[in-house]
């Protein structure tokens, strides 16, 4: 028997049968005459919905798009202020039967937590009552290079670049212990990560949600994280994992991102193709519950040069039947419709690389027969009503994908009870052990790549000098000094340097592309300080930086890879001990960057710093 909490019995509309059985009505119409037996098998129950949906509810069930969340948790209203354009979930279920959201942007957790009710709510007053399944990319890390999706009251932890440095599954389990208690409490229930990609092309602006460029290192966290998301098999307490980006997106052309026209596609000089897929193995042997493909084309390794959506042999030839994965595939984010950028006359073409020549609707054609299941990112299911109608989809394909997106929805118990506690955030945020274990894994991540004469940790209390550090903060641990000529001590942060790319696209503005080591004025004032002060650095890597002069000139330096200036200082002055490996080389030039192959790991001429390395105290 299916036992819910009176609050969940109060939201929902289940029904007592007279043995206490409870059922869900589906014509909303007061009688028994269909529903849905929890009692039955979810393979009966799925049997029994598909049978009752009419062709545009099954066609909405393969689209998942964004959805603002109002500060009130309402759910009319809003806009998107990434998309220019209404992006409610309300919206996108009235006129096109979705039952898929990812949040973006979000306000405080109480807020979500209430909207997630509410809409709900508003789901099972539809037709067939189907709950909605909630997605989410990462929130819970320090530093969020490219999209920031981290509202005010979750947990802050070191990036996934940490995890890898750390190299511990126990430490990712402990990680993901909190962060899921997060999600659940608001409603997520679905993690768009984690991000397998290898590390390959150190110039990738992706690199910074990676486990870094081992594929046997990315393997193991990848396993324990989806292991500690999803449990031994999916259930009511469960977060699904929908693990990306298949079949690798590291190896980019000069690492020139595929979100973008001006990408060159995936290429693979060292022919290095299957040890990409050796991360994915490991996510096939825990059944992570849904695959996210990249943008990329894998230039000359199929029968044709289109993106990895598009590419039967990559879904269906290899995914599919190599592998026989059963679970959901989705697409990346935009891959039919060109998109307005707001505030601009810029049009942000979709990502239907190799097919540009395709209409809209021949696009979802191609991809649906690919193999894939869902579309991420879209809001057009006409097109899926539409190609059954021309009879060039048929029904029983759309079938087949509403299958295992239905069985990801019985699995996690939404049909039995899609409500959360409105009372369970505030005892899951912000609780004081979840904001010192966040603390304590940034400094923990921190890697020390020098240490000259065993200067750090620094003793006492001398005077110092920051830069790109609050003063405020670096005043509890030290004497603050106007000067680099007064201090005893500098300490300087830096981020991996890029470059923007040339176009007129906001978005691809904000990627960390282009080369990786500083240049001109900026280089030169990093020396002045490096000079005239004994000087920590302390730089904050997105992807390796080239830094062979940076290293040579100062007496300390420290990798970390998401961390607060509490926890820099903790570790700079000993509170906390620095236990990172590189999880990735730092190259010796630019000239052994653009020489090394995009598909093979660590393999630059005569490193900086080695994969693997990094001291301790």
């Amino acid at each position: 028997m299916i036992k819910l909490n009176e609050v969940a019995l109060q939201q929902s509309k289940l029904i007592k049968d007279e043995n206490g059985f409870l059922y869900r009505d589906l014509n909303k119409n007061g009688k028994l005459d269909i529903y849905e037996d929890p009692r039955q098998p979810v393979e009966a129950r799925i049997d029994d919905l598909i049978s009752q949906m009419t062709l545009e509810e099954k066609a909405g069930t393969l689209f998942i798009n964004g959805s603002v969340v109002n500060e009130d948790g309402a759910i009319d209203g809003g806009l998107s202020e990434n998309l220019g354009e209404p992006m409610t979930a309300k919206n996108q279920m009235i006129a096109h039967k979705m039952t898929h959201f990812n949040l973006w942007g979000v306000p405080h957790s109480k807020a979500v937590s209430i909207w997630y009710n509410n809409i709900q709510r508003f789901a099972e007053e539809t037709r067939l009552g189907i709950p909605l399944t909630i997605a989410s990319d990462p929130r819970n890390h320090f530093s969020n290079y490219i999209f920031d999706l981290q509202p005010k009251d979750f947990s802050q932890w070191c990036s996934a670049l940490g995890l890898a440095a750390v190299g511990d599954t126990e430490f990712v389990k402990n990680y993901i212990e909190h962060v899921k208690r997060e999600y659940l409490a608001v409603g997520i229930r679905m993690a768009l990560h984690p991000q397998i990609d290898l590390a390959t092309e150190p110039r990738w602006p992706r690199i910074s949600g990676t486990f870094g460029e081992d594929a046997h290192l990315s393997a193991k966290m990848g396993k324990a994280y989806i292991e500690a998301f999803q449990g031994e098999t999916l259930g009511p307490d469960s977060v699904a994992c929908m693990t990306k980006h298949f079949p690798g997106g590291g190896p980019q052309k000069d690492g020139l991102d595929s979100h973008f026209e001006f990408h060159q596609g995936q290429i693979y000089p060292g022919d290095n193709f299957d040890y990409h897929l050796i991360p994915f193995e490991a996510a096939f042997e825990v059944n992570t519950a849904a695959i996210m493909p990249y943008y990329g084309v894998p230039m000359d390794q199929t029968d044709e040069n289109v993106a990895m959506s598009y590419n039967k042999a990559i879904i269906t030839g290899l995914l599919r039947e190599k592998y026989q994965y059963e679970g959901v595939v989705c697409t990346d984010w935009g891959l039919v419709t060109d998109m307005k950028v707001a505030g601009t006359d810029v049009i942000w073409p979709a990502r239907a690389w190799g097919v540009e020549h395709l209409s809209e609707i021949e696009r979802v054609q191609k991809i649906l027969n690919a193999g894939v299941d869902q579309f991420g990112g879209e809001s057009c299911p006409k097109h899926v009503v539409e190609l059954v109608r021309q009879g060039a989809i048929s029904e029983e394909r759309i079938d087949q994908s509403v299958r295992r997106l239905l069985r990801m929805k019985f699995q996690l118990g939404l049909f039995d009870n899609p409500f959360v506690d409105p009372n369970l955030a505030a005892q899951v945020f912000g609780k004081p052990e979840t904001i010192a274990a966040g603390l304590a894994s940034q400094a923990r991540a921190m890697t020390l790549l020098k240490n000259a004469d065993k200067k750090l940790p620094l003793q006492g209390t001398p005077k110092i000098y920051v830069e790109n550090m609050d003063g405020t903060v670096a005043a509890n641990y030290a004497e603050m000094v106007a000067t680099p000529e007064e201090a005893d001590f500098a300490i300087i942060r830096l981020n991996t340097p890029w470059y923007p790319a040339e176009t007129k696209n906001p978005i691809a503005l904000d990627f960390h592309h282009g080369d990786l080591d500083f240049k001109g004025e900026e280089k030169e004032a990093i020396l002045k300080l490096l000079q005239t002060t004994p000087t920590i650095v302390v730089i904050g890597m997105d992807r390796p930086a080239v830094i062979p002069e940076i290293s040579a000139a100062a007496i300390g330096l420290l990798v970390e890879f998401g961390a607060s200036d509490e926890a820099v200082l903790n570790v700079v002055f000993g509170k906390a001990r620095p236990e990172g490996k590189l999880p990735f080389e730092l190259p010796s030039s630019m000239e052994a960057v653009r020489n090394q192959k995009e598909d093979v790991p660590y393999d630059s001429e005569n490193p900086l710093y080695s994969f693997g390395f990094g001291l301790s105290y």
